[in-house]
């Protein structure tokens, strides 16, 4: 069982010292681990905090040019894009298609939310110490939903940290939209039963890293060790023993 690629990896373009690395580094990490293909994958555009900037894309371009040169890894362009009102938008624009690769896509709690409503219905609502109310569950669960019907998302990174849905209505809409549901190095927030009718059903599984520094590119332990605990088919990980391809949504 081997890991072909990882398709979540961070850099020093999620700013203020959030991602460690430069492209190269993470490229070089992969390559000595035997990868074929990673992503660049900052945070996306709209995070307060640690957003990758528009104008900064060209230097991410030119920056993965020189890497593959280097290292021989290919090397995909994305963003991890924010989840920023209960109406399914995400930070990202119909121009950013034009250099993206990949697509990624999650909730942060410090992306900037599309307005004073959302900020209360996503951003208080999920910073509650308390369990979960069955409204709270189902508003994040439609905006996830809205999100995986409006955009051409390839990958729903961490599903369920922070923001607690309904795991198999969001995974049985990613299987019908083509998205690839993560299996994160660091943090899989879904039960054991819900992973395996998840597998049941068909959805498509992916394992990524999760890096934000260039030593952990390729670190899948977490959910490599889940996939044989549970046996969870190797046909439906996209990314071990083949490659994925991810290009097919944008034509």
């Amino acid at each position: 069982m081997i890991l072909y690629g990882d398709y979540h990896t961070h850099t020093k373009y999620s700013r203020h010292n959030h991602g460690k690395g430069s492209v190269l580094e993470n490229a070089s990490v992969a390559q000595s681990k035997g990868l074929k293909q990673i992503a660049i994958t900052d945070h996306g555009f709209d995070h307060k905090l640690y957003g990758v900037r528009r104008r900064e894309i060209p230097s991410v371009k030119e920056d993965i040019l020189n890497a593959k040169e280097v290292t021989g890894v290919d090397i995909l362009l994305g963003v991890e894009a924010n989840l920023i009102s209960a109406d399914g938008k995400i930070d990202v624009i119909e121009s950013d298609f034009e250099f993206l690769d990949i697509l990624l896509m999650g909730y942060h709690c410090m992306a900037k939310m599309s307005s004073m409503s959302d900020v209360q219905k996503l951003f208080f609502a999920n910073m509650s110490p308390f369990a979960p109310s069955a409204e709270r569950v189902s508003r994040n669960t439609t905006a996830m939903l809205k999100a995986l019907d409006k955009y051409p998302i390839d990958i729903l990174t961490h599903l369920n940290y922070g923001f607690q849905t309904d795991t198999l209505a969001v995974a049985r809409m990613a299987k019908e939209k083509g998205t690839l549901v993560e299996l994160n190095g660091k943090r899989i927030n879904f039960t054991d039963r819900e992973l395996e009718i998840m597998a049941a059903e068909g959805v498509k599984f992916i394992v990524n890293s999760d890096a934000h520094r260039p030593e952990m590119v390729g670190e899948c332990n977490n959910a490599m060790n889940l996939i044989f605990r549970l046996g969870l088919p190797i046909s439906q990980i996209v990314n071990i023993d083949k490659l994925p391809k991810f290009s097919t949504k944008r034509g």
